[in-house]
C-alpha cells in the first residue's frame, strides 16, 4: 500500500508497480515467465478523465485538478492493482493473465490511503475529510459505502490479516480500532503519538501487533486491540550527526516489512537514509539493524518476500537500488537482471517522474503550530511599564515647574 503525493513503488508476485505524476508504470520484473510477458504496461490517469466524461459519469462538477496518482495499492495475491488519482477517480485492475483495466469509479473526496482486503472482494478507501468509504471488487461498477468517519483528515488505513479490524490513523494523533462489520463499534484507541499518524501496519506473521509512525520522530509497538504501547522507539536518538538534527521533526513516510526474519525497512520524510528494522515478537522490541545511506532523496522503499530490499530514489541514472541480505547486514546488488531491467524501464520513462523532483515536503503542514503567548505578553507589559514610567516622570517634571513658579509670584516686593 502506498499513500500520498509524490511517486511510489508497490511489489507484489514478481510484479512491480511505479507511480509519478497521472502515471503508473508496471511489469514483471522477475524471470519468471516469457519474456513477452514482460513488457512495460503503462496508464495514464488522464485517460480516465476523458472515460468518465465519455460515458457521463461527470454529473458531479469538474475540478480544475490534476490527475496525479495519490494512493495505490496491490492486493496479497498480486491479482488485483486499485488506484485513487486526484481527480477522485478510483481505478481497478486485474493483473493477470495480463493488466486490464476493470473499472473506473468516482469517489466522494480525494483519497490519502487504500487497502484492498485480504478476501479480495472490497478495496478500502481513506480520505481527507475523515471517512472511509469500501468499493467492491466483484461488483466493480458498485458505489462506495461510508464505513466509518473521523473529525479530522485521515493519514492512513489498515487491516488484521484476518480482515476482522480496520485500524485508521488521523491527524490528531490518533489511532481507532473498528471492528469491520460493524465499524461504528470502536474496540480501542492507541493514543500516544504527539503529532499526526502518518503510517500504521500491522504486522502480518503476529497480527496483534501494530506498527504505527509519526511526526514525532517515533515508532511504536501496539496491541492494538486493546489499546496498549508496548514498545517506542525515538528515531532522532539513532540518527547520525550528519543526517539530521536531533531536535528537528519529520516524519517515517514509507513503511515495508518481510516476514522471513522479521524485518522492517523504513524511510523518513527529507533524509536521504533508509532505516533497517528487526522486530523481536518474543520481547515486542524493535532491534535497530543497519541504517543505508542514500546520495539523492529515497521516493520508497519495499521489501520482497525472500528479504531483498529495493529503493527507488530521485536519480535519472540510478533510479532503482537493490541490496540482499548477507551475514546480518544488506548489501548491494548490482548484477541483478530484474533490476537492470527495471532501471531501463525508469531511465527511459523518466519525464513520468520529473514534476517530483525537487519538490518540498508533504508532511510540514501538517504539524501543530505553536504560539509563544507568554512572551508576546512579557513584551507588551514591558511596553505599557515604560509608558507608564514616561507619564510619571512627565507629570513630576510639570508639577515642580509649576510650584516654582508659585513660590516666584508669591514673593515680597523690595
Amino acid at each position: 500500500m502506498v499513500g500520498g503525493p509524490g511517486p511510489g513503488m508497490g511489489l507484489r508476485g514478481g510484479l512491480m508497480a511505479v507511480s509519478g505524476g497521472s502515471k503508473v508504470l508496471a511489469a514483471r520484473y522477475q524471470e519468471l515467465r516469457a519474456s513477452n510477458d514482460g513488457d512495460l504496461f503503462v496508464y495514464d490517469c488522464v485517460t480516465a478523465n476523458k472515460r468518465t466524461q465519455e460515458k457521463g459519469q461527470a454529473g458531479q462538477p469538474t475540478d480544475k485538478a490534476s490527475n496525479d496518482i495519490l494512493a495505490f495499492a496491490f492486493s496479497s495475491s498480486g491479482n488485483y492493482f486499485a488506484l485513487t488519482d486526484d481527480n477522485k477517480h478510483l481505478i481497478l485492475f486485474r493483473t493477470k493473465p495480463s493488466w486490464e483495466c476493470i473499472s473506473i469509479r468516482s469517489v466522494v473526496r480525494r483519497s490519502t490511503s487504500l487497502i484492498i482486503t485480504a478476501a479480495e472482494d472490497k478495496i478500502l478507501i481513506a480520505d481527507k475529510s475523515g471517512d472511509v468509504y469500501s468499493y467492491s471488487i466483484t461488483d466493480p461498477q458498485a458505489a462506495g459505502k461510508l464505513e466509518l468517519g473521523h473529525l479530522s483528515l485521515l493519514m492512513d488505513v489498515a487491516l488484521s490479516p484476518d480482515d476482522q479490524y480496520i485500524l485508521t490513523a488521523d491527524r490528531d494523533e490518533k489511532i481507532r480500532v473498528s471492528l469491520t462489520r460493524a465499524p461504528h463499534n470502536i474496540v480501542a484507541f492507541c493514543l500516544g503519538h504527539k503529532e499526526f499518524v502518518s503510517r500504521i501496519f500491522v504486522i502480518p506473521d503476529y497480527p496483534d501487533l501494530l506498527l504505527s509512525a509519526s511526526g514525532d520522530c517515533t515508532l511504536r509497538l501496539w496491541e492494538y486491540k486493546s489499546g496498549k504501547e508496548v514498545y517506542c522507539c525515538h528515531l532522532n536518538s539513532i540518527s547520525k550527526p550528519d543526517a539530521t538534527n536531533n531536535d528537528k521533526k519529520y516524519a517515517v513516510s514509507r513503511i515495508s516489512y518481510c516476514c522471513q526474519g522479521s524485518n522492517i525497512a523504513i524511510l523518513c520524510d527529507c533524509i536521504p537514509t533508509v532505516y533497517i528494522f528487526q522486530l523481536v515478537a518474543d520481547t515486542q522490541q524493535l532491534i535497530h539493524k543497519q541504517q543505508i545511506p542514500l546520495n539523492h532523496k529515497g521516493w520508497d522503499v519495499a521489501l520482497e518476500e525472500t528479504g531483498e530490499l529495493w529503493i527507488f530514489q530521485e536519480n535519472k541514472v540510478t533510479p532503482l537500488l537493490l541490496y540482499g541480505p548477507m551475514d546480518g547486514q544488506w548489501q548491494p546488488v548490482n548484477d541483478d537482471k530484474g533490476l537492470l531491467k527495471m532501471s531501463k524501464y525508469l531511465h527511459d520513462n523518466w519525464t513520468v517522474f520529473e514534476g517530483s523532483v525537487g519538490t518540498d515536503s508533504c508532511y510540514h503542514t501538517l504539524y501543530k503550530a505553536s504560539f509563544d503567548n507568554m512572551t508576546t505578553y512579557l513584551q507588551k507589559k514591558e511596553q505599557r511599564l515604560q509608558q507608564q514610567q514616561k507619564r510619571k516622570r512627565k507629570e513630576l517634571q510639570h508639577g515642580t515647574n509649576g510650584q516654582n513658579k508659585k513660590i516666584k509670584t508669591g514673593e515680597p516686593p523690595l
